[in-house]
Order: structure tokens, then C-alpha cells, then sequence
């Protein structure tokens, strides 16, 4: 495992408790894991995504992230109604440990809510938490 100043941290996401990032690009809401929960996961052999056209409440259960060390539950970190997923992980889901903010993100959501964002971490906050 790394240490935190190894580690990617955006400043264009915010982040949940539960090592979820989401970034608001106009009207949709683009989730994935944070830099630090993949690494902690380690390879990520498999991950299970909802179907398009799910609505899920914040903290909902959206699927899964299986490495070689464990299996962990994501959780939506804004309410709202799936309108994509990345289907390219079924066949690549490494992309989830070498690029959690870019080719490795999950599902996009129309939020419900838009401004439950603003009740999500930034950066800082988010370092905070990590360090303890």
C-alpha cells in the first residue's frame, strides 16, 4: 500500500465516508472509488454495477468492487437515477486501480438532488479523515 502523498486526490470531486468520489458535470453526477479505497482494495479483479434506468437513494448499496483481497459494497454518495455505467470494466476492471478519476470511474447519475454535493468532502476533508 501507499502512503496518502502517493496517492491521487482531485480537487474537482468530493468525497464520501465511504471512499466514494463524485464529480458534477452539469446535470449528471459522474461516482467512482477514491485513489486510497483502490489501493487499500489492491487488483481489482471484478466489479458489479447497477442496471441503467435504477433510481437509488444517497447511501444505497450500488454495487461491488472485488480484488484479490476482499469483496466491498459501494454506496451512492448522491440520490438519483443511474443513466450510464461503465460497461468497459466487465472486461477491464484493472482500470479501477490505475485510473480511479479517469477510465476507472463506474456510473453516472442524473441526481435527485443536486445539492447533496455540497454535503460531500472536499479534498481537505477528506485527507483529514484519512489521517485520522
Amino acid at each position: 500500500m501507499k502512503e496518502l502523498n502517493e496517492l491521487n486526490f482531485p480537487d474537482d470531486v468530493r468525497y464520501a465516508e465511504s471512499h466514494e468520489w463524485a464529480r458534477s458535470e452539469g446535470e449528471k453526477v459522474k461516482i467512482g472509488i477514491s485513489d486510497y479505497a483502490q489501493d487499500q482494495l489492491g487488483d481489482i479483479v471484478f466489479v458489479e454495477l447497477p442496471e441503467v434506468g435504477d433510481t437509488l437513494n444517497k447511501g444505497e448499496e450500488f454495487g461491488t468492487v472485488e480484488s484479490v483481497k476482499a469483496v466491498s459494497e459501494m454506496y451512492l454518495p448522491v440520490a438519483g437515477e443511474i443513466v450510464a455505467i461503465n460497461s468497459s470494466l466487465e472486461d477491464s476492471p484493472e482500470k479501477v486501480n490505475s485510473a480511479p478519476y479517469g477510465d476507472g470511474w463506474m456510473i453516472e447519475v442524473k441526481a435527485g438532488n443536486p445539492s447533496e454535493l455540497d454535503g460531500l468532502m472536499d479534498k481537505n476533508a477528506y485527507l483529514g479523515t484519512l489521517k485520522g
